[in-house]
């Protein structure tokens, strides 16, 4: 990988041998991820497709066929003359990702394999707040223990995981994360001592990045926002127990320059609001955090998910106080995000979490700020620019997918040794 990220393109070494090394793994990328894309490839499509000779995708089919990176499904008719081509596909046993989402009242864990499918997922529900770091990481990496197991037997192993946080996470520690309690955490050790414990020696190598910025990959790689149709520039929020954020341009993430870009939650909407749990007064999760919307409409703030659905419940009955409390949330986001729409030009912005279903209710009032400040004249009422997460990505499925996306990268790294 080059240091922007794409495949490097030949080269490499000054002997010969390194060269064509390199070219070989840099075509076994080419060709896998040929097939991710599509779906179901034959060898044919998928020459035409790379711009290699049949015979040169044919030699590093049966590389990655060998490999346990590829699996054929039958035959294929493309309607032309001709043999039928045999289907290709993404193999849905072999390498794996595993991905585990911390967050403030539940941890989440997920195996997807190299299609991007969920194979796996365990879920629980507990308020993290306040229990110290090295506790809820211990019981988070029992979970995963348990789901490589389930992995194990549907013929997976986790070739990498990846833990996804709320807070500012920067060279595998968390150097913030209000909502948790947490300050300065070297997360990524941590982690990875717990689940060498859980899974046993060999447990797969941890990273560790923040939880806004796996969500927005989960819908950039498997939501409708990444398709060709969709945008691929967005900004993304994530409703919780507070707010998070991430920025996608032009398919990347932006990250800033120490890591720490797309902090929505703390824009500052009010000035002289409520004191925030970072420090700030007035900022943009202590009016549309979870825990702020069901304060605002007379709901436990520790009700959680259960929570949030009666607060939808009462919005629908039209209960004054839920839908003013909704509607205030929606006003402050659109402030707040009227702002990120102004600076990046983005061509959607997306929320996610439990905004999500609350969707209804936080999009009318949000659409009319984006509409009142945002200067193109592009973001009017009706625009469709405002939208709903989709519901196949979510933190855990996205870090675990980063993984993956490792393995698209440089087959060559991963494939299952000869026998």
């Amino acid at each position: 990988m080059n240091s922007t990220g794409e495949p490097s393109r030949g080269g490499g070494g000054r002997d010969g041998k390194a060269g064509k090394d390199t070219v070989r793994r840099h075509n076994l990328s080419l060709v896998l991820r040929a097939v991710y894309e599509e779906g179901e490839a034959t060898r044919a499509a998928v020459a035409a497709r790379v711009g290699l000779t049949r015979a040169a995708v044919s030699s590093l089919v049966e590389q990655l066929l060998a490999g346990g990176l590829l699996s054929e499904r039958g035959k294929t008719f493309s309607g032309q003359a001709g043999r039928p081509g045999t289907a290709l596909r993404v193999a849905d046993t072999g390498p794996a990702g595993l991905g585990v989402e911390v967050n403030v009242d539940y941890v989440s864990v997920c195996v997807v394999d190299l299609a991007g499918a969920d194979r796996v997922r365990l879920t629980e529900h507990r308020d993290n707040r306040g229990v110290p770091p090295e506790e809820v990481l211990a019981r988070a990496a029992r979970m995963a223990g348990r789901a490589l197991e389930s992995a194990a037997e549907r013929g997976l192993r986790a070739v990498g995981a990846r833990l996804a946080l709320p807070g500012l996470v920067s060279g595998g520690s968390v150097r913030q994360a209000p909502n948790l309690g947490w300050d300065r955490v070297g997360v990524e050790e941590l982690f990875a001592g717990a689940l060498g414990e859980a899974a046993g020696l060999g447990g797969p190598a941890v990273g560790v990045d923040n939880e806004a910025n796996a969500a927005a990959l989960a819908e950039l790689w498997f939501g409708g926002t990444g398709t060709a149709s969709g945008a691929r520039s967005f900004v993304y929020l994530t409703g919780e127990i507070g707010v998070g954020g991430a920025l996608v341009v032009d398919g990347s993430l932006l990250r800033g320059a120490h890591g720490f870009a797309g902090e929505i939650g703390h824009l500052v909407v009010d000035a002289d609001g409520p004191r925030c749990r970072c420090g700030s007064r007035g900022c943009l999760e202590r009016y549309a955090g979870q825990a702020a919307l069901l304060r605002g409409a007379g709901i436990e703030e520790s009700a959680g998910a259960a929570g949030v659905a009666e607060l939808a419940a009462r919005a629908r009955r039209g209960e004054p106080r839920a839908v003013q409390a909704l509607e205030r949330a929606g006003r402050m986001l659109g402030l707040a995000v009227s702002g990120a729409v102004n600076l990046l030009d983005p061509d959607a912005v997306v929320l996610g979490g439990v905004f999500r279903p609350l969707m209804e209710w936080l999009g009318p009032a949000a659409e009319r700020e984006l509409a009142d400040r945002v200067v193109s004249g592009l973001w009017a009422v009706g625009s469709g620019r405002l939208r709903a997460s989709s519901s196949s990505g979510d933190a855990a499925r996205g870090a675990a997918a980063v993984v993956v996306r490792g393995v698209l990268a440089d087959p060559a790294g991963y494939a299952a040794p000869p026998v």
